[in-house]
């Protein structure tokens, strides 16, 4: 690597280096940023803080209702998501076509239930 060094008042400032080791020095950085993402995600896997979820469930939640693709995925009828989150069956089914939104502390609620973050309902 060419560098040079900048001094003011006899101590070192600056650093000059050419464009294109200061490009390959940002790619370098940003692949050792992407190593330790991918690192913490597979530690997140393997200590079940994170699951895996198949990417048929990701392109759907992309199109459909999160409530409703949370709760087929998770094999549960809407009465056993309305009573562990402690609302009606009717509100889920409401919340589920869209026709009603759910309040932070119910979208908590199911999302407790649903074993995901209320962000993953949204």
């Amino acid at each position: 690597m060419t560098v040079q060094i900048i001094e003011k008042d006899g101590r070192p400032e600056w650093a000059v280096i050419p464009y294109e080791e200061y490009c390959a020095m940002l790619d370098a950085l940003e692949e050792r940023a992407d190593a330790a993402a991918a690192t913490e995600a597979l530690r997140a896997l393997r200590e079940g803080r994170d699951e895996a979820v198949p990417a048929a469930i990701g392109r759907r939640l992309l199109d459909e209702n999160p409530y409703r693709v949370w709760r087929e995925y998770r094999e549960r009828t809407l009465q056993e998501i309305a009573d562990a989150a402690g609302i009606s069956k009717a509100y889920l089914s409401q919340i589920e076509t869209g026709k009603r939104e759910p309040s932070a502390a119910v979208r908590r609620d199911i999302a407790a239930a649903l074993a995901v973050t209320p962000d993953e309902l949204e």
